[in-house]
């Protein structure tokens, strides 16, 4: 439902408590006591059978008696809870928070029957078992909290209620406000992504910080947090970092895909900022808040004391971060200006007794220098130089930059056991200060993670090869026979047909029963080199543990006995297993490949996920992984790769060539799609995936299966495995108009970006005002990218393209609204083109796609002046209307369940 009705429980203006009590030490009565000490201004009612006055404020004995109000607190006895918001539903209250722990979960339970007795009304429930709500702004303190925090532009959403207390206190200390605070608990109703969308477009917050135990709705969160992160920073600290990984994980991918190493490839997909502890979530917060964003890593370091610059420069390269290198123009600059003592490289050293007129002089020459994107200016006490005069130079440097350089540098200060006075000086400023040297380092990393997050969200990457092509039907028939006959595991004929129905290199295979027809499949390959053979069955998964492998036989008596000896050697060591032969391959031999690792992991939250890393037998000792969530573009699938040490050894070294990296990359993206095309995948692993200049080729594989939960939409059952919506082929259309033009209507692209400016470029001003309702001329990346990134669960957009040139027509944008059953419309078309039926086709595929998804209501306003899509929308069946709040407007709407 998102943010439907959240304005009741986050702005309400008026709410009712029920379970306040006069005893001392209830929980009722805490958040009686703290609404009227945080000064709510709205009106404040109590529910209570017993007693008819609870702190000189009245009290009503039944919900029925409670006049009309937004917002139902309720802090009774578990049984009572579900008939409470019964009635608050069916009188109209628009939101309820359920302080009441012990409601159980799922079906049957307490709370699956608030939950059913709200949603039959339209009511949000927040909880059970959470600690509340505290808007600062409004005054509103609906908690049991020890404390009000101070208003502030931090919101935090936190799933543990006392955690969010103790932030609350942390935060007090440091004098850090928030715009808002909500304890979202069980979460039968309002989430993680709910919040998200509220706080992303509210006013009053700055940046978001989540704290998480886990995630619920898997493609939920991730639409909310991608589509929040691109407007806002969002901090997340997740708990249970060291939680053992699914135990019951049946290959290497599995093994590696750790359900926090999953957590963390969500994150960092969507652009969130993930942090440790509380120390770094509030340096993260108010590095944020005092430093706009900035390109680039390279960091310049002034000191007055070389030790802790050393290690500064430590931390940095720790993190990930660049030490900038000194232009030889700043170094002759600084010579001019510094003692011959100084270092002359970065980090910039300028002696222990370094004054305020050497901080200022080398100061100014590192803000001027091109070759550094940030300062770090650091000092440490002595008895030499005042710090605090040290201080107020670099200040009055940094403010002369700014006000000569737009944007201005960033600028980062540690002023090492300062009183008070220096650190006064540097917050008078806006500086962002540090404790120590590994604090500043890491809040500099954070807004580069967080430039890097952003130029992810916003890039417009190419996509998979435009001539790789895959027969998606074929494999969809091979893992389909397999679970019809009850199987979990492909076997290697099946795999080898799987890898070639998506052109993914692995070795040839040919089954043999027994010694005489495995040394008939070898023949062939045996006049070109050795072959391996290898145990099969389907209850032997990992075939080297029972000695189920030979490799290098060089001729048929070889082939022969290797074959008895592991029939016999299965059998021995697994009588019950069902061994149905041995299978026969080549032995490739790749003297400077490297061993690899790339497959398929699921996880329980966000579903399937592709890992890649360092391969071979010791892969889950070496442990050299990352993990990213399909789907994959080529920029997705490098960036994974470089987030492993094994990508290192794929550069040249030696007389070793460089490894084709974009092989790699593309058995990646592959992967994703395989996954995407057929979610009854489960898990796989290529391994070893040998990788060098010629290319890749994978040794051996394994692919599990599993049927999809039943659901009466095959499509939808696949896109619920995915936590992020790929790319919806299936909604391809080639269409002939009635003058022989051939259309080919997709939806957008990420690389639809280069298409737009010619497309934009034959539209008229007048045709862009109809559109937008003002004038456009901002043509720019960032304005382009709004309509080519979208995630296809919040948006869908269709192109038209003409199919000979690839030209776009024409354009139509369906935006779900909060509410998730209404979608608000919008088309443009090429003005030299409009009368010839392209935005008729455009409404007709986005009401088609709205009944598919169960859009209830397609809406727009269109300007009254815009006689052309009024026209075409009552011919549509909308009904058009005047919008009250906006003369010269129309609202036109068209309930979609109703159309032919």
């Amino acid at each position: 439902m998102s943010i439907h009705r959240l304005e009741c429980l986050l702005s309400p203006r008026s709410l009712a408590v029920v379970g306040a009590s006069p005893r001392e030490h209830s929980v009722g009565r805490k958040i009686l006591k703290n609404l009227r000490i945080a000064g709510f201004k709205g009106g404040i009612h109590l529910v209570n059978p017993k007693y008819a006055n609870i702190e000189d404020v009245a009290a009503v004995k039944d919900i029925s008696a409670l006049p009309a109000i937004d917002l139902l607190i309720i802090a009774s006895p578990p049984p009572t809870v579900p008939n409470i918001v019964a009635g608050a539903a069916a009188k109209g209250i628009g939101a309820a928070v359920i302080i009441t722990a012990g409601l159980g979960q799922g079906p049957g339970s307490l709370a699956a029957a608030c939950a059913a007795a709200a949603r039959q009304h339209g009511m949000r429930l927040l909880g059970p078992n959470c600690l509340g709500i505290q808007m600062p702004r409004i005054k509103l303190d609906a908690s049991f909290a020890a404390h009000m925090p101070q208003p502030g532009d931090l919101a935090l959403i936190s799933q543990s209620g006392a955690i969010a207390a103790g932030l609350i206190e942390w935060a007090a200390r440091r004098s850090i406000g928030f715009s808002g605070i909500v304890s979202i608990g069980n979460q039968i109703d309002v989430d993680f992504g709910d919040l998200l969308d509220h706080f992303a477009t509210d006013r009053s917050t700055r940046a978001i910080v989540l704290y998480i135990e886990s995630i619920q709705d898997a493609p939920k969160f991730m639409s909310a947090a991608r589509a929040a992160a691109r407007v806002k920073p969002v901090i997340v600290i997740k708990a249970g970092r060291h939680a053992q990984g699914a135990a019951a994980a049946r290959t290497h991918t599995g093994a590696l895909a750790g359900s926090d190493a999953v957590y963390d490839a969500a994150f960092r997909r969507a652009g969130l900022i993930r942090v440790i502890d509380l120390d770094e979530l509030f340096d993260a917060a108010e590095t944020l808040g005092h430093v706009r964003p900035f390109s680039g890593k390279r960091l310049a370091i002034l000191t007055n004391g070389g030790g802790i610059g050393v290690l500064a420069v430590d931390r940095l390269i720790d993190l990930g971060g660049e030490l900038a290198q000194l232009s030889p123009e700043t170094i002759a600059a600084l010579d001019g200006k510094l003692p011959p003592i100084w270092s002359r490289v970065n980090p910039v050293d300028i002696a222990g007794d370094a004054d305020a007129a050497r901080y200022g002089n080398a100061m100014e020459a590192l803000l001027a220098d091109p070759a550094n994107d940030a300062v770090l200016a650091m000092n440490v006490p002595t008895a030499l130089a005042s710090a605090t005069e040290a201080a107020a130079s670099v200040v009055s440097a940094v403010e002369q930059h700014r006000g000569h350089t737009a944007p201005s540098k960033p600028v980062f200060g540690v002023w090492v056991g300062d009183g008070g006075a220096a650190e006064a000086t540097l917050e008078a400023a806006e500086i962002p200060h540090y404790r120590s040297e590994a604090d500043a380092v890491r809040g500099f990393m954070h807004l580069v993670r967080y430039r890097e997050g952003q130029d992810a969200l916003m890039a417009a990457p190419s996509s998979v090869p435009a001539d790789f092509k895959c027969d998606t039907e074929g494999a969809r028939r091979i893992v389909q026979r397999a679970l019809a006959a009850g199987r979990v595991w492909l076997d290697p004929i099946e795999i080898a047909e799987l890898m070639a129905a998506y052109s993914i290199p692995i070795t040839p295979v040919a089954l043999a029963r027994n010694p005489d027809e495995a040394a008939a499949a070898a023949k062939p390959w045996l006049a070109q080199g050795a072959v391996a053979a290898k145990i099969l069955s389907p209850d032997i998964v990992h075939k080297s543990d029972i000695g189920g492998v030979r490799l290098n036989l060089t001729d048929e008596k070889a082939v022969r006995e290797a074959t008895a000896d592991i029939l016999e050697r299965a059998r021995t060591a697994k009588p019950d297993a069902r061994i149905t032969g041995v299978t026969i391959h080549p032995m490739i031999v790749r003297p400077r490949a490297r061993e690899l690792i790339a497959g398929i992991a699921d996880d329980p939250t966000f579903g399937p996920v592709i890992v890649f890393g360092s391969g071979g037998t010791a892969v889950e000792v070496i442990g050299d992984k990352a993990l990213a969530l399909p789907p994959l573009d080529p920029r997705l699938a490098d960036d994974l790769i470089g987030r492993t040490r094994v990508s290192r050894i794929l550069k040249s070294y030696r007389d070793i060539p460089a490894a084709d990296r974009t092989a790699v990359g593309l058995v990646l993206c592959k992967l994703a799609q395989l996954v995407a095309d057929i979610p009854e995948i489960n898990e796989m692993d290529l391994n070893p995936l040998l990788a060098d200049e010629t290319g890749v080729i994978a040794l051996d594989a394994r692919v599990a299966v599993a049927k999809l939960a039943p659901k009466s939409d095959r499509r939808a059952s696949a896109r619920q495995r995915l936590a992020i919506r790929p790319y919806p082929k299936e909604w391809e259309r080639h269409i002939r108009q009635p003058d022989g033009t051939r259309l080919f209507i997709r939806p957008v692209r990420p690389d639809d970006e280069r298409i737009y400016p010619a497309f934009l470029d034959r539209v008229t001003e007048h045709d862009l005002r109809m559109r937008f309702f003002a004038p456009v001329k901002d043509f720019s990346h960032k304005f382009v990218a709004r309509f080519t990134q979208i995630d296809y669960a919040r948006a869908m957009a269709f192109v038209a393209l003409d199919e000979a040139s690839g030209e776009m027509l024409g354009v139509g944008r369906l935006h779900m609204l909060t509410h998730a059953d209404t979608g608000e419309y919008a088309v443009l078309v090429r003005s030299d083109l409009k009368g010839r039926g392209i935005g008729w086709l455009l409404m007709q595929t986005l009401i088609e796609y709205a009944r598919a998804e169960g859009i209830r209501t397609i809406q727009g306003d269109v300007l009254a002046e815009n006689t052309t899509m009024l026209r075409m929308c009552a011919e549509l069946g909308f009904e058009v209307a005047d919008n009250p709040n906006e003369p010269g407007v129309r609202t036109v709407k068209l309930t979609v369940a109703r159309t032919a």
